[in-house]
Formats: structure tokens, C-alpha cells, sequence
């Protein structure tokens, strides 16, 4: 069986066996036109004689019968000296690899031809969408926001004035086809109290990769080489920003770890400066895709960001992909304290104008007590879905289980990139209707 599977769909090896399977033909009909056709008459003569012996009578379907298992056998022989002849180059190339060779060229061909998914967003919420779309199509793009300002990100971007790295690497390890330990290494952060203490290795990788290349789009694709990522990372711009909120009462907050600080409900966020130049390749992954995700991610200073970089909102509204936000399952304090789905979904619309949702993702499946009980402690609630508020937007729904709830409440890879992957598959812009997935 596993022979078979160079015979699979899509695996652009059938029609060069059957050229070298005619090369074959036309070698055995040059060699009896050589050696004249009595030699095969000679062993027809063989087989009538042998048959006769034993059976006493000779039926020439026997003949037939014979000639076939002969053309069986020597097609197994071509496909198996095929499989050896590339694997022996394989094994040079690929050692470790060799006996996968098939499912690897399967799977690279299969996921060539998925569509073209363009993911908006950052945060851990993006990472673990691409962390399940990856094993759907290779064709996915991640637009990465840049305005963030902590932890580790914040301390390099400070004294190398370069964009964060944190949610860019992030991207690039949940889209990584690697072995486990690379991934360890590059989510790995050092401990003590050392100037590399709360640095991750992956961060300082990316930040040494700037400095090589001295372009940060350039460094995340030698990267992405590294770590043999399925697709394309980018951030949505390669300049320096500051994300501020504008709060209800009017008051200013500066830096994006600080809004979620101050507890005050948000109005609207900005980029300082206010106009940032886009990276052009996420703008042409924006305006090829088949389908374009928001989120999964913090509603102001994951998503919102890429947003105010000018031309990406532009470039979402004119794409004619199907446009789906993933909504949060939990209410963020201090940030979204109180929303349900249409705020959310409001909030996008205001920032980054109508057209720009065709539809949203909400969860479906309950949340145990004990789960609700433990995030209220810490002031996050389920998002209310009022159907009637969301379509009123101009914006459908699809319900479905996307979560689970392990440790905590977080999005599950695997069911959240099958939904995603149906309504991509199924489902058209601007049609406002509630979809059951299950």
C-alpha cells in the first residue's frame, strides 16, 4: 500500500511513470525487431508445451493470462526502481526524512493547492488559528501587528529600535514544520537575573536576523526557512508606532500594555504617528486571498492595530475574499468589560470602516460553572451573542464548538481552523444568515 501512494491525486508522478513505462514499451519493441520475433515464439512454444505436459490439452487464454502477470510484474519493478532511485537522492538530502518521502510530497502538493488565507491580528489567539489552518493549505499569510510594547518585544524594541519580534515569532513557530525541539528553542526564555533574563531565544534569533539581512521582512522569510514555515509571516508595517486609546471620559492612555491598565472603557484607538506605510506584500496578500480572518486575538491592541496602518483596512474592504472575524469567547477586563458580540463587531466597523466583516465566528458550546466561576475572579465573563444586534450590522454569524477547555478557555486549533475552513469552503460575502456548523 504504501507503494501505491506515489499513484495518489496530485502527486504529478503518474505521467512521468507512464513516460518511462512507454520508454520501456518502445526498448522491448526495438529489441524484438532485433533479435527477431522468433525468440518470442520460442517462448510461447515453452509455455504450450509445459501446459500441454501437464494438463493434457492447452487453452490460449493461458497464454494471455501469463502476458498480464509478466506486465504486472514488470510494472511493479519500474515503480519500485522509481522509489528507490529517488529515495536513494532523498536519503542524501533528507536523511532523516527518507521513509516519509511519499507523505511529504503528498501533503506538500495537497496543501499547495488549498486556498489563499490571509489572518489578521497577533497575540496568542493568532498563533493558535495558524497553529490548525496550517494543516489545511500552506497558502495562509500572517499580517502581525507591531504595536507592541512589552515583556521582551518592548526591551528590544527599545534598544535596538527595531519592530517587536514577540508575536512575529509567535506566527512563525505555530505555521513551523520542524521537530519539536526547534520549537522548544525558540519559545525558550532565559531565566536568572541576567540582561538576557525574560528575553526568548526565538527574539533574539529574529532580532539577530535584522541585523544580518538589515531588513525585518527579509529576516522573518530567512527565518521562516529555519524553521520550514508553511506560508508567510509579515508584519503590517515596518515602522515604528505607538498604540494610544481614547477613552469615554476623554483621557488619553499612551502604549499598548498600558490601556488594559487603566480599567476605563475604550472609545477609540490610534497609531502614533498617525499615518504608518504598510509592508506591500501584506497588502497583496490582502487583495489575493480567498478569504481574510480577523483574529482570534484582543479586539484593541491585536486586531485594531493593523487596522489603522494605512491601506490594510483599504485593502480588506476592496479584497473580494470572504471576511470573517473570530470573536473572543471571554470579555477582556480592561478592555472589553461588558461587550457582546455585535461591540465587538462595532468596534471593528468603527476603525476600519463598513464591508470590512462579512461574517463573524462566535462559540457555541457551553462553559462549565466552574470555568465561568474561576474567570469571574479575575472580572472576564462569556460574550452575550445577540444575533439580531450582529445582523443588523450588516454582518451574518456562524455558531460552532471552537474551544475547549483543558486548563483554561482557549480557542481549539483543530476545530477552530475545520469551521474556518468550511465557511471559507461554503459560504459567500454579504449573505446574512445564521450558519449551524457542526
Amino acid at each position: 500500500m504504501h507503494l501505491l501512494k506515489w499513484l495518489y491525486p496530485g502527486m504529478k508522478f503518474k505521467r512521468w511513470f507512464l513516460l518511462f513505462a512507454a520508454g520501456v514499451m518502445l526498448v522491448s519493441l526495438g529489441l524484438a525487431l532485433v533479435f527477431n520475433y522468433k525468440y518470442l515464439d520460442a517462448i510461447e512454444e515453452a509455455i504450450f508445451q509445459a501446459v500441454y505436459l501437464w494438463k493434457g490439452t492447452y487453452d490460449y487464454s493461458i497464454t494471455t493470462f501469463i502476458g498480464i502477470l509478466v506486465v504486472i510484474f514488470g510494472i511493479v519493478l519500474m515503480l519500485a526502481a522509481t522509489r528507490y532511485t529517488i529515495r536513494s537522492v532523498i536519503m542524501v538530502l533528507l536523511p532523516d526524512n527518507s521513509e516519509r518521502l511519499v507523505d511529504i510530497i503528498y501533503e506538500k502538493r495537497r496543501l499547495g493547492k488549498g486556498p489563499n488565507v490571509a489572518v489578521v491580528g497577533g497575540g496568542h489567539g493568532l498563533s493558535v488559528l495558524l497553529r490548525g489552518i496550517k494543516a489545511a493549505t500552506s497558502n495562509v499569510t500572517a499580517v502581525v501587528t507591531v504595536a507592541d510594547d512589552g515583556g521582551s518585544s518592548g526591551r528590544l524594541r527599545e534598544e535596538f529600535g527595531i519592530i517587536p519580534p514577540g508575536d512575529l515569532r509567535n506566527c512563525l513557530v505555530a505555521l513551523a514544520d520542524t521537530e519539536p525541539l526547534m520549537e522548544k528553542l525558540f519559545q525558550y526564555r532565559f531565566k536568572g537575573k541576567s540582561e538576557l533574563a525574560g528575553h526568548s531565544f526565538g527574539n533574539l534569533f529574529i532580532a539577530a536576523m535584522n541585523e544580518v539581512t538589515g531588513d525585518m521582512e527579509q529576516a522573518l522569510q530567512e527565518s521562516s526557512k529555519v524553521l520550514a514555515v508553511k506560508g508567510q509571516v509579515l508584519p503590517a508595517s515596518k515602522d515604528h508606532v505607538r498604540l494610544d486609546a481614547i477613552m469615554e471620559d476623554g483621557t488619553v492612555v499612551e502604549g499598548e500594555s498600558q490601556i488594559p491598565e487603566v480599567h476605563k472603557k475604550i472609545h477609540r484607538v490610534r497609531l502614533f504617528p498617525e499615518h504608518v506605510q504598510p509592508v506591500q506584500s501584506a497588502l497583496d496578500a490582502l487583495k489575493n486571498a480567498d478569504a481574510i480572518i480577523l483574529g482570534p486575538g484582543s479586539l484593541y491592541t491585536s486586531i485594531m492595530p493593523n487596522l489603522l496602518v494605512d491601506g490594510v483596512a483599504e485593502a480588506i474592504r476592496k479584497s473580494k475574499a470572504v471576511k470573517i472575524y473570530i470573536c473572543n469567547v471571554m470579555s477582556q477586563p480592561g478592555e472589553t468589560d461588558g461587550y457582546t458580540a455585535s461591540m465587538h463587531a462595532k468596534a471593528i466597523i468603527d476603525h476600519g470602516g463598513k464591508e470590512i466583516i462579512d461574517y463573524m465566528l462566535v462559540n457555541d458550546s457551553p462553559i462549565s460553572p466552574d470555568m465561568q466561576d474561576y474567570y469571574a475572579k479575575k472580572g472576564a465573563y462569556p460574550v452575550e451573542v445577540d444575533e439580531a444586534a450582529i445582523n443588523a450590522l450588516g454582518v451574518g454569524f456562524v455558531k460552532a464548538d471552537i474551544i475547549n477547555e483543558q486548563e483554561l478557555i482557549r480557542h481549539d486549533p483543530d476545530k477552530l481552523s475545520k469551521t474556518v475552513m468550511n465557511m471559507v469552503y461554503h459560504l459567500q460575502p454579504s449573505a446574512l444568515k445564521k450558519y449551524e456548523i457542526k
